[in-house]
């Protein structure tokens, strides 16, 4: 049976906050969003990696976690009825003689669109491991590369192994919940925020929880239960730690996947795209958020929202050039207000 072609105008690469709030700028302009991502639900990173962890940086929002984000942006996205698929990750990117694009994924969908957004985050990302022998049999039961609800780590004794920002955030939002906690990284700098910095010493002032420097080069316990670790010191020597719940934060490595192969000019796995149109090398294809780069990038989610804005404007007038784009305000624009349902 062959696959059903979809037509639309728009096949936006990931439902992340970037890819969310591009249907709402596209949705404005009466283009309608098919949206595609490698995971099982919108939201991205923040809905993978960080769903209960809060958010600052979001304009008249002081504090919002990552899942609240992606609800909020997904109900701002409904009037403009946009679908999603999602376990799909995109592995063909076809011109067509009549200048669409032909997008196919993995699961066998074939979409045809006007315009294609490219909105993957950093790619398929994947925690970096540490190099502990064995730590395959203890991962989903007590070593954890993220965490998605903290509900999960109530009266766990807690060891968290690492120095960059998820490192010390997770040290501090899970101290209330856990049993005991313990820090241990490889020296006494971190590349994290300062005020986070601050707030873990505290909490080991406070006798709240524990500091040690060295490595984890051990781990031990049965079926894949940890009971405790061995740590080598940064003097040399060896001591034992006891724990039942390891979170080792070390980053994550960012795989283009078949991004690779679609003939866009790459420079170090992102997309260089312009700051007028956020269009890479290819016309029909834009890049927002965390995949792209340009002179003066920063990887903030207000950024890839501003980016959204201006692709959208850009896009449309890529797929009719003979139409006429009036801009509008939905503060005081009728036909908007109707388009969003509250006119």
């Amino acid at each position: 049976m062959t696959q059903e072609t979809i037509s639309t105008d728009v096949v936006i690469i990931g439902a992340g906050p970037c890819g969310l709030f591009a249907v709402f700028e596209l949705g404005l302009l009466d283009m309608k969003c098919h949206l595609i991502d490698i995971l099982d639900r919108s939201g991205g990173q923040c809905a993978e990696l960080y769903p209960e962890k809060p958010i600052y940086d979001i304009p008249g929002l002081p504090v919002v976690s990552g899942q609240e984000l992606t609800d909020r942006l997904m109900e701002q996205a409904a009037p403009f009825k946009p679908e999603f698929h999602y376990n799909e990750m995109v592995e063909e990117l076809e011109k067509l003689p009549d200048g669409r694009w032909r997008v196919k994924t993995d699961g066998g969908l074939v979409f045809e669109a006007k315009v294609v957004v490219i909105a993957a985050g950093g790619g398929s990302f994947q925690p970096k491991k540490p190099p502990i022998p064995g730590i395959e049999a203890y991962e989903g039961k007590s070593v954890f590369y993220a965490v998605k609800r903290m509900e999960t780590f109530r009266g766990k004794n807690i060891l968290i192994s690492g120095g960059g920002d998820s490192a010390l955030d997770w040290t501090i939002n899970l101290q209330p919940v856990a049993a005991s906690m313990q820090l241990i990284h490889r020296r006494d700098g971190f590349r994290a925020a300062p005020d986070s910095v601050k707030k873990m010493h505290a909490l080991v002032d406070e006798k709240k929880m524990q500091f040690h420097l060295g490595q984890i080069t051990a781990l031990h316990g049965d079926n894949g239960q940890l009971e405790g670790v061995t740590v080598k010191g940064n003097d040399g020597n060896d001591f034992q730690l006891e724990c039942d719940t390891l979170l080792p934060f070390f980053g994550l490595t960012m795989k283009l996947g078949p991004i690779a192969n679609w003939g866009l000019n790459l420079h170090e796995n992102l997309i260089p795209v312009d700051t007028e149109k956020f269009q890479t090398n290819v016309p029909g294809i834009f890049a927002i958020g965390d995949i792209n780069t340009y002179p003066g990038k920063l990887k903030l989610i207000l950024s890839g929202f501003h980016e959204a804005a201006l692709m959208a404007q850009a896009a449309f007038r890529h797929a009719n050039p003979d139409a006429k784009l009036t801009f509008q305000y939905t503060t005081s624009s009728t036909s908007l207000q109707k388009k969003l349902g509250v006119a």
